[in-house]
């Protein structure tokens, strides 16, 4: 997929790993060897929302890992490579264009006195590095960026090593914004594409990254005194619009939409919905929230069909409930394969800025079909939300790190959820078809009331459904997601191995469809492997690892 980015930045910034060659620096005044911060920076945030995001990001990936995508490709039954498009993209674009510019940024601003730039560049790195952490395990950190000093193969490090740099980084990026506004030479404005250079907002975001990464280590050490000590501080990431996220606009003079809208205007559609989680939405799961159904679903899932309509090929479909078309992950059906193009349930204006689903089918499209003119395709990758962090407390409270009503906090949490949804859809999308709002309904009160009684009612269930409503609230932002389960074990996957799930090895559509024959063939994936490239060409990488036993350092 090709993209373009509104800012053009005139340099190319070696990746040490990939190149040995030696930089020629150009001195003339005219090309000049330093590039502005404020020219950098919305590059930066731009490419860290790239790597992460569904679409060309980690979270395709992810995404299905935790079972609200499911694909014919590689990730299907936990198969992806270290050869992926998505790894090979994340990898080479957060260490290519996020982490070496976020150097530069460090280093410039320092040196000129603008504290603001310097610090918001800490948080991007940490922020970066932690994700990759997180989702790899070991990976280059202290002699990344070493060219020009003769190192072009960096170790990997530890993740146990790195994380307390991560926190170091943020610390120092908080007394880099305590720093006056009439003492930076140069303070951020709309080159900031995430906070329009609002330092307070920024200052949160470094504190709620930091809750974030002590929360991930809750396993492995005490942190109960430093999680409190956040908490009572009270600065964190505590409104709808003070969300950690990343915009995306239309397709104007520029193409800025979020990349997961891409299957809006595919040649061939790879991205189907899981229906373990259209099934949990809808209240047919036997496991969690039966009965429940989740009002989020026209804004999550765009049916292309209307209930009643018939499919435009005469091939059959594997999954169909209503106008909802999908594949089951782990399939081995006669019909997996087949092409529904036309037919498959899209992913909706949330989270990527797709269509809402009015019930219209894909008639609303250009010739009977859906295009990218029915939809903006501008909703924002989130990295980390207000939701987010009420649902960190929640959790901490429900495990007894920090004293609180783990239920209340359940309920502010599953409403800032819902409010997100139309925030994002009116501060952001922007569609032009009549979307109504979800988070006011009596549909949502009772939703939420029907959570906390089931709350109440179960007990041994009550984290994991605080974990579960945050599945449900991150969809689009899988990263998270994946760390989360890995460490709490929640939400419930779907396991074709399990016979409660898959009965026979078999799994049974809504009727009148035939039973749908499932496998699974490798173990849950720990950590994703890395990039191929980078194993061959940095002579001091690793051997390419076993997914399914290499542990990132914060599990037991």
């Amino acid at each position: 997929m090709t993209r373009k980015l509104k800012y053009i930045i005139p340099v190319v910034l070696l990746f040490a790993t990939a190149c040995k060659k030696q930089l020629d620096i150009n001195t003339d005044p005219n090309n000049p060897s330093e590039i502005a911060v404020s020219k950098l920076l919305p590059l930066v945030e731009k490419e860290l929302g790239h790597s992460l995001a569904t679409g060309e990001g980690l979270s395709q990936i992810l995404g299905v890992y935790t079972h609200q995508l499911s694909t014919r490709e590689d990730p299907d039954q936990y198969g992806s490579t270290g050869n992926d498009f998505n790894i090979q993209t994340a990898w080479t674009s957060m260490y290519g264009n996020v982490l070496a510019n976020t150097d530069v940024i460090i280093r410039q601003a320092t040196a000129d006195g603008n504290s603001y730039y310097a610090g918001i560049g800490k948080v991007i790195k940490a922020y970066a590095f932690s994700q990759f952490v997180d989702a790899f395990g070991d990976v280059p950190f202290s002699e990344f960026n070493k060219l020009l000093e003769g190192n072009a193969n960096p170790k990997f490090d530890k993740g146990a090593d790195i994380y307390p740099e991560l926190i170091k980084l943020l610390d120092a990026a908080v007394v880099d914004f305590a720093t006056s506004a009439n003492s930076n030479v140069l303070k951020p404005g709309t080159d900031d594409v995430i906070y329009n250079g609002t330092i307070a907002k920024w200052r949160k975001a470094a504190k709620t990254i930091k809750l974030k990464l002590l929360v991930q280590q809750r396993l492995i050490k005490d942190v109960s005194t430093d999680v409190n000590a956040l908490i009572t501080e009270n600065d964190l990431i505590s409104t709808t619009n003070e969300s950690f996220l990343l915009p995306y606009g239309p397709n104007g003079a520029t193409d800025d939409r979020n990349p997961g809208f891409a299957d809006y205007y595919a040649s061939q559609r790879g991205q189907h919905i899981s229906p373990w989680f259209f099934e949990i939405l809808k209240g047919k799961n036997s496991k969690i929230y039966t009965g429940i159904t989740d009002p989020r679903i026209p804004y999550y899932f765009f049916n292309q069909l209307k209930p009643t309509e018939t499919p435009e090929s005469s091939q059959p479909t594997e999954y169909r409930d209503l106008g909802f078309v999908s594949i089951y992950f782990g399939s081995v059906g006669a019909d997996r394969d087949r092409t529904q193009q036309n037919n498959a349930t899209l992913i909706g204006i949330y989270p990527v800025g797709g269509r809402y689903d009015d019930g219209g089918g894909k008639a609303a499209g250009t010739g009977g079909k859906i295009t990218a003119a029915d939809a903006t395709g501008a909703a924002p990758y989130r990295f980390i939300t207000y939701a987010d962090k009420l649902y960190l407390e929640a959790e901490l409270m429900k495990v007894g790190l920090v004293t609180g009503d783990a239920k209340a906090k359940l309920d502010a949490a599953m409403k800032e959820s819902f409010k997100q949804v139309d925030y994002v859809i009116t501060t952001y999308v922007k569609p032009a078809q009549t979307v109504p709002a979800v988070a006011s309904t009596a549909a949502t009160t009772k939703y939420i009331a029907d959570v906390l009684a089931q709350y109440d009612a179960k007990p041994t269930q009550q984290l994991e459904s605080i974990m579960t409503q945050k599945w449900i609230s991150s969809f689009g932002s899988s990263v998270d997601q994946y760390t989360d389960y890995r460490r709490t074990g929640f939400p419930v996957l779907f396991n074709p191995k399990d016979a409660t799930m898959a009965p026979g090895g078999q799994v049974q559509p809504p009727l009148p469809q035939k039973p749908v024959p499932v496998q699974l063939n490798r173990n849950f994936p720990l950590t994703l492997p890395w990039y191929t490239n980078e194993l061959e060409v940095n002579t001091s990488a690793p051997a390419q690892k076993d997914p399914a036993t290499f542990k990132p350092f914060w599990l037991p």
